[in-house]
């Protein structure tokens, strides 16, 4: 059992001392749950077991790392947890039956209620809309520093698509760029590839030909989530760059067309791709949502879509849905297109943008893009810290009298 000791208010992070929110007005104990009352009239219930669960104590989170030390499995309490409350100096403080104390700051619990979504800096996906335009971002500012890289991150997590404008004409330079945030994710392609005209070629994209719109490697289990593509010359005709959005192609169909969504969201199919060195393949749909029912992927690549394993009633009607799928991606409202320049580079969502290119004459002028994948976790991440920086470098109004630090 925990000796007992009074816990420092819970709080937003180790590096904001505060936590924003209304001040706490009251607390009602109830059979299962505390209800919480702000000073703005908000509400929210909590019970008992997830008080005693998020008590940030030195003795139920690690002093540095604010890593959980409490185990309820070893608290033979915890089932039937039902503290004394009461609002002392501002904060939640709760007296255990075995003499244990929490405190939970206000702005803490405030942003924690059930119903609130948690807000840390990261943007929802949005879809395009009809006049949908990329977001352009110097490569100036984004080495600049917070402000450029937030301008970044923001439009490439919410819009799944991004620009970085008059970058170096350097070998590298892409990955210089990605591991700014994290490593780079290697494939069977390697971490970083050149896209290029060459000889003997184990894909498309190596090759002159006009790419047809897809997402990258949807035959690994795991496809990659964040492709950069830095252009370092683009002389040759032709080449165009062609994106969809495929998660607002997705969202049209279940609205318009709710029969082909639910075939492309129910139906899994085979991709696989081989060559003399690999054979990696999976089984999973076009269109994978999450609990909620929001778009969460898109695998859509018709070069290594394998073997369709259905019966001739339910591949017919597979083919629909697909045909219906593949015809929107060419709408002019879900889709943009244009020439990446030398000393620019494009990052998108591979989960969820398409792209593709039109053909191009290697005969008329060099064509040289570099490329390589990143973790999205990565991503998030580093605008998390970035938030977070942000947070503190204002100042903070003291909601409490302690200056301990919480969890997160």
């Amino acid at each position: 059992m925990q000796s007992q000791s009074q816990s420092p208010a819970v709080e937003m992070s180790e590096l904001s001392p505060y936590a924003q929110g209304p001040a706490l007005r009251a607390c009602d104990a109830g059979d299962k749950a505390l209800e919480v009352t702000w000073e703005n009239a908000d509400s929210a219930r909590y019970s008992y077991r997830w008080l005693r669960d998020h008590c940030a104590c030195p003795e139920c989170r690690h002093s540095i790392t604010r890593e959980r030390l409490y185990m309820p499995l070893e608290d033979d309490a915890f089932l039937n947890a039902h503290p004394e409350a009461a609002i002392e100096d501002g904060v939640l403080a709760l007296r255990w039956a075995d003499g244990h104390q929490s405190r939970f700051d206000a702005g803490w619990l405030h942003q924690r209620r059930p119903e609130a979504r948690a807000d840390d800096g990261v943007p929802l996906a949005e879809a395009w809309r009809e006049d949908f335009t990329p977001v352009h971002v110097s490569h100036a500012e984004m080495m600049a520093g917070s402000d450029g890289r937030r301008e970044w991150l923001t439009a490439l997590l919410r819009d799944g698509l991004v620009l970085l404008d008059d970058g170096p004409r350097e070998l590298e330079e892409v990955v210089r760029i990605t591991e700014m945030f994290g490593p780079m994710r290697a494939t069977n392609f390697g971490a970083r590839f050149d896209v290029q005209s060459k000889p003997n070629p184990n894909n498309a994209a190596y090759t002159a030909i006009g790419l047809e719109l897809h997402t990258d490697l949807p035959n690994w289990r795991h496809p990659p989530d964040i492709q950069l593509l830095y252009c370092l010359e683009n002389e040759a005709e032709g080449g165009a760059s062609l994106f969809a959005d495929g998660f607002a192609v997705a969202e049209a169909m279940r609205h318009e067309v709710p029969e082909a969504f639910l075939r492309l969201r129910d139906t899994p199919i085979d991709f696989r791709f081989q060559d003399e060195d690999s054979d990696i393949a999976v089984r999973a749909p076009v269109i994978d949502v999450d609990a909620t029912g929001r778009i969460r992927e898109v695998r859509f690549n018709n070069w290594i879509r394998d073997t369709l394993r259905l019966p001739p009633e339910e591949a017919d009607a597979w083919y629909e849905a697909y045909l219906i799928f593949w015809q929107r991606l060419r709408e002019p409202r879900f889709r943009v297109d244009f020439a990446l320049e030398s000393g620019q580079m494009v990052a998108f969502d591979n989960r969820r943008v398409l792209h593709g290119r039109g053909a191009f004459d290697p005969n008329t002028g060099r064509r040289h893009l570099q490329g390589t994948y990143l973790d999205i976790d990565h991503l998030e991440s580093h605008l998390r810290v970035l938030a977070r920086h942000a947070s503190t470098a204002a100042p903070a109004t003291p909601t409490t009298s302690t200056n301990e630090t919480g969890v997160s």
